[in-house]
């Protein structure tokens, strides 16, 4: 017991490293704003094919439903990680400057290069998902609101920015907030692909622990790397992951609450 309290204390001394907390931080921003960039794309990506489906339903145009059903159905029925091992062979990426890989805390443009992989992956995956949601919200609008729109002189596209579309997505927010959870959850999934986002950068530190914990003596005898500090640094991210997916959660609840009131 006496051991393991000495591990402990060295493993929450990790944490108290203001270089470790600093580093891990950032893989939190890096988190954040990694699934921010996916879920804006995702929710323009989706409403489009979610039109597209809805209403190409008519001539040539149902060329174009064909497609975008397929590529809803293709990415809703595969997993996640299969498009990033693929995203990360065989996608393009931009050349970017050293000076600009270095701005955003990079060592090397490779790995910049391998974070727009892994959030076009990441962003083809999710804009299927909001898709289905997307549709989901417009089917709930009554066909109603359509013949009133062009009985008062609306236009197709006024018809659905103006009244339809706005009403599609105050039908489904909670449902879109619960795949903002989910999403935020799976950008550790790019932990197989990249050492920005927390969770990639929790491992990292593990790997490392023994320049830490206090168990380091020199060059030749690194020192141990303990239980304690798995538990402690796991838990660490297990803390924010919950703190923000939590308070998000809550807001969901309370928004359908709301609503069937």
């Amino acid at each position: 017991m006496d051991k393991f309290m000495v591990d402990l204390q060295g493993s929450l001394g990790i944490l108290k490293n203001p270089d470790v907390l600093s580093y891990l931080l950032q893989g939190l921003l890096f988190t954040i704003g990694i699934s921010v960039i996916t879920i804006v794309l995702s929710l323009i990506i989706g409403a489009v094919l979610a039109l597209v489906r809805n209403y190409c339903t008519s001539g040539p145009a149902r060329i174009l439903r064909s497609v975008a059903s397929a590529y809803i159905e293709l990415f809703r029925n595969t997993p996640l990680m299969l498009w990033m091992f693929i995203c990360f062979v065989m996608c393009p990426a931009p050349a970017v400057s050293k000076a600009f890989a270095e701005m955003l805390g990079f060592t090397s443009t490779v790995a910049v290069k391998t974070l727009f992989k892994a959030i076009v992956a990441f962003t083809l995956f999710t804009s299927a998902i909001m898709a289905e949601i997307i549709r989901g919200g417009l089917n709930s609008v009554a066909r109603g609101q359509f013949e009133a729109a062009y009985s008062q002189g609306f236009g197709t596209m006024q018809t659905m920015t103006l009244i339809v579309l706005p009403q599609a997505f105050r039908n489904i927010i909670p449902t879109l907030l619960s795949q903002m959870i989910t999403t935020i959850k799976d950008s550790s999934y790019m932990a197989s692909l990249v050492t920005v986002e927390l969770m990639a950068r929790t491992k990292l530190i593990i790997s490392k622990a023994n320049s830490y914990n206090g168990t380091w003596v020199d060059r030749f005898d690194r020192g141990t790397i303990n239980v304690t500090d798995v538990f402690v640094l796991f838990g660490f991210a297990f803390l924010v992951y919950f703190a923000i997916n939590f308070t998000l959660s809550c807001i969901v609840r309370r928004m359908r609450s709301r609503k069937r009131a």
